[in-house]
């Protein structure tokens, strides 16, 4: 969610019950002004049984090409609720990232680290220690590893495997796929604490995304089939350093068609570049996960999530109801 969810979005999460995070990604040169309008906002509209010494969102970084000094800088001077660490060179990288913002913040900002596989889930765990794991599921839009699982197999053998090295107390929320309350219903009967969607509101009115953009998302079906996980779209993009095992899911449109067994052509990026200059997204990249085929109006963000604690409550009740059957 890098670019699309930033300060309104992220706020309004936050209000609504959830928390939200600002998706600063690699570059953090305008983070500062994302978290001085987050904090605006909230005084605006201050929050509830929220901590008064961190702000009431988190930040998320994309480790491999982020400035660690900078970052450091910026956040100990807003002090958010939690930082998002994903994607590292390797993952003893993540030590030093985990050590200074806890020093810079006191310890009061916690430590959220994505993972996409056990291996790495128990490997961070034993490097870093977070306070959260986000154990993202192949389904997952955007950027993830090539190879992985589902989260109904991945989540239950993370935390598996998790206790049986001593790690067992980690929170670990569920990510990929879910865009409504019976994923997220699904997620907590695996055991999640919490469940992490990014695509469900990239049809939220507080998204920063294009109509185009949005328009694809809408009309988009069937997501395990018009989703796909390529490095097409980054090369198109001249996205150039993420590392080799991670891959991009995004919709599938002409650019990726046109690019035969994954090779991207001059003649391929020239039409890119010139889709780009008219806001054609018949060709532009749209990152989205496989649960897009679910994301069918525009709503405002209180209302997904309203309407999603209503979805999981009344799942809740069937279940109950079906289990004295």
């Amino acid at each position: 969610m890098r670019l699309i969810s930033l300060a309104p979005l992220a706020v309004a999460v936050s209000q609504a019950g959830g928390l939200g995070f600002v998706g600063a990604g690699y570059d953090v040169e305008d983070l500062e002004a994302h978290l001085h309008e987050a904090s605006k906002l909230i005084r605006q509209a201050p929050m509830k049984n929220t901590s008064s010494s961190t702000l009431s969102i988190g930040v998320g970084f994309i480790n491999w090409g982020a400035d660690l000094d900078k970052a450091v800088q910026v956040i100990g001077q807003y002090k958010p609720a939690a930082v998002w660490f994903f994607t590292p060179r390797e993952n003893n990288d993540l030590v030093a990232w985990t050590q200074r913002m806890k020093k810079v913040t006191d310890n009061e900002t916690k430590i959220w680290v994505q993972v996409g596989s056990v291996q790495d889930a128990v490997e961070i765990a034993e490097l870093c220690c977070p306070d959260v794991l986000v154990i993202q599921g192949s389904d997952a839009g955007g950027h993830g590893l090539s190879r992985g699982a589902g989260i109904i197999s991945l989540f239950p053998e993370c935390a598996d495997a998790l206790e049986a090295v001593g790690y067992g107390h980690i929170s670990l929320v569920a990510a990929g796929g879910v865009a409504e309350g019976r994923g997220v219903a699904a997620c907590l009967a695996l055991g999640a604490e919490g469940v992490v969607m990014g695509t469900r509101f990239l049809a939220s009115t507080e998204a920063q995304i294009a109509k185009g953009f949005q328009s694809v998302v809408l009309s988009s079906r069937d997501g395990g089939i018009s989703t796909v996980r390529t490095k097409v779209y980054d090369t198109l993009r001249g996205t150039v350093g993420w590392p080799e095992r991670i891959g991009g899911r995004g919709i599938i449109n002409q650019s990726f068609l046109d690019a035969e067994d994954g090779i991207v052509t001059e003649e391929n990026k020239k039409a890119y570049a010139e889709a780009l200059q008219k806001g054609d997204h018949g060709r532009l990249t749209a990152y989205a996960g496989t649960g897009v085929g679910l994301v069918n109006r525009v709503q405002s963000t209180r209302d997904i999530l309203y309407e999603i604690r209503q979805q999981v409550n009344e799942m809740k009740f069937r279940i109950h109801r079906e289990s004295k059957i």
